[in-house]
């Protein structure tokens, strides 16, 4: 079995895609055949809108539900999905992330923990988890969505630096170490998308960017598609900012 068809065979789990870039790459990951699982926390009813959205356009799709920072949410995630599909989870995007911003000289040790448990760990775990039928297949795609916020300092986010940081050292690392069985781990590195977690970005801030704009989701998301599709079979370990310039 070639593995084109055998990572079509396999479904995907996007976390955090009930809305903005998560829902944009679940929408992308659909279009080329994979049956994709529509992780959210809270928002039930944009999950659903989300899963609605793709069967209307002939794909498959289920929502599930699970609070990534749980340590038994990996294994009770995977378990849901692969017995919806009856089929392994070969495509893993980590997208679910939080933000508590604020100085370093005031952040507390809880702005610190759940960001790093949610953005950092979480995504750890969820990778640990993937690896499993990923070897076995010997074959798969993780793309982790870090941050240009972890190539380049923004003040009053050390608590986002550090995770989206760390979620490159962790890309690298475990690309390494896993690409000798056709498992690729890439990371796309975002700059200020239009969404509700950039909403209150300023226009001072904005004209930083050399692009003189914000990015849409959906660009985002084409970076996904590609780094999770056949043709990036030879992509692994890198970082794929989307910025517009920023981290230039």
């Amino acid at each position: 079995m070639s593995e084109a068809s055998t990572l079509q065979d396999g479904c995907a789990l996007v976390t955090g895609a009930s809305r903005g870039i998560g829902a944009a790459i679940v929408q992308a990951l659909a279009q080329d055949g994979r049956s994709v699982g529509v992780n959210y926390r809270t928002d039930e009813r944009g999950a659903r809108a989300v899963v609605s959205a793709i069967e209307r356009d002939g794909g498959r799709a289920a929502p599930v539900q699970a609070d990534i920072r749980e340590p038994e949410a990996a294994e009770r995630l995977f378990g849901e999905l692969e017995s919806h599909f009856g089929t392994p989870v070969l495509t893993l995007v980590n997208n679910a992330g939080v933000r508590h911003d604020d100085l370093g000289a005031t952040l507390d040790d809880e702005e610190w923990s759940d960001v790093l448990e949610t953005n950092l760990t979480a995504a750890f775990r969820l990778t640990r988890r993937a690896l499993k039928p990923m070897l076995r297949a010997r074959t798969g795609r993780i793309v982790n969505i870090s941050s240009v916020v972890g190539l380049r300092a923004n003040p009053g986010q050390a608590n986002y630096a550090a995770a989206k940081a760390g979620l490159v050292a962790l890309t690298k690392t475990i690309a390494v170490e896993v690409a000798r069985r056709g498992i690729t781990v890439n990371a796309v590195a975002p700059g200020w998308i239009d969404t509700e977690m950039t909403s209150g970005i300023s226009g001072e801030l904005l004209r930083a960017v050399p692009a003189r704009r914000a990015g849409k989701p959906e660009e985002v998301a084409a970076c996904v598609r590609f780094l999770a599709s056949t043709q990036a079979s030879y992509v692994t370990g890198t970082v794929l900012p989307v910025d517009g310039g920023l981290a230039a």
